[in-house]
């Protein structure tokens, strides 16, 4: 099978499976895991923070900031299509116990202008706004960047209004790489931030949560509180360490047989994709009424191709390090096939 549903489909590299088979290993609840405190540290440094935590998740990740910056019913701004509020089954609800007020992001880009049209003036009615959540690169936008200067607007705004703002930079090596631009070019303008060792980046469990020491140092706590608390978790964080020190460079790649994929697909009679939205490694298009996504997805699954569908007549196809620019060209020949059956 060509495996396009995601980047979270990435097995380890034989490098990381020797790492993992030789890691030093000790309590990590205890603080007493070496590789795992090698790892916080190599993070926290990659994104130009005081301080990082290791979590199974991106979900989690993105829960225990929301956890360690906010209080029960407080405000947070996030957007409509981020994963926050779309996909964290409403952890921030349910568990952070926040409310979400939702910033325009169809784009699949935040705005300080967005923001400034969701504020609402101080009022006895209305809940504390605490924080800004940012999301780069945006999953449901496919893939795209919010730039380093429409994130420096949004942060001097937060600044201004003495809110904080936490990113869910899943991906944001893939935005870093896309832009030729430092990570902490991004990061700078954040006070936290969330990012996954899970994806292109080819680990196979864990995310970092970054930030200053006395946040993450509340966060630590909130991981514990919903059962993030690991042992001898440095045979996972020994692979985390591979990733951020060997993968980053090659995603690249991803968004090579990206753009390969996307111009591909534009040729395709039934098919309509916005070319100027498939910046990283997420190609993200509509079909025509004359198939259901439903079917669609069948008919490649039969011709050895899987993608995803993110809403109706809409498709996503995800560029990882499984797939080689000859599989793009297969998977083209799929598809043209499906469309022309």
């Amino acid at each position: 099978m060509i495996d396009l549903r995601s980047d979270t489909v990435t097995w380890p590299t034989d490098e990381m499976r020797q790492a993992m088979a030789e890691a030093v290993v000790g309590d990590d609840v205890y603080g007493e895991d070496p590789t795992v405190n090698r790892l916080e540290e190599l993070g926290a440094q990659k994104m130009g923070k005081e301080a990082a935590l290791f979590l199974p998740s991106g979900t989690m990740s993105n829960l225990v900031a929301l956890l360690a910056h906010t209080r029960p019913g407080e405000e947070i701004l996030v957007g409509a299509e981020a994963h926050i509020y779309y996909y964290e089954v409403g952890g921030l609800a349910r568990v952070a116990g926040v409310l979400p007020r939702l910033v325009d992001d169809r784009d699949g880009v935040f705005t300080a202008e967005a923001f400034k049209k969701t504020l609402r003036p101080p009022n006895l009615h209305f809940p504390e706004t605490r924080l800004f959540c940012l999301e780069n690169t945006h999953n449901r936008g496919g893939g795209t960047i919010t730039t380093v200067e429409q994130m420096q607007e949004i942060y001097e705004l937060a600044q201004e209004l003495h809110l904080q703002v936490h990113l869910d930079g899943a991906r944001i090596f893939n935005a870093a790489v896309a832009t030729g631009r430092p990570v902490t070019d991004f990061t700078r303008y954040t006070d936290s931030v969330s990012f996954c060792l899970s994806k292109g980046l080819s680990a196979p469990v864990g995310s970092l949560l970054a930030g200053a020491r006395e946040f993450v140092q509340r966060a630590r706590k909130a991981r514990k509180v919903v059962g993030g608390g690991m042992r001898q978790a440095g045979i996972l964080a020994a692979a985390g360490i591979v990733a951020l020190e060997k993968m980053v460079d090659r995603l690249a790649e991803d968004h090579a047989n990206a753009r390969r994929l996307a111009l591909g697909l534009s040729d395709i009679p039934g098919i309509k994709i916005d070319l100027a939205r498939v910046q990283t490694n997420i190609v993200s298009y509509e079909l025509e009424p004359r198939i259901t996504d439903r079917e669609f997805l069948q008919r490649l699954r039969e011709k050895s191709v899987l993608a995803g569908s993110s809403a109706p007549q809409r498709i996503r196809m995800v560029t990882n390090r499984m797939v080689s620019s000859e599989d793009i060209e297969t998977a083209l020949q799929a598809v043209r096939a499906v469309m022309a059956a």
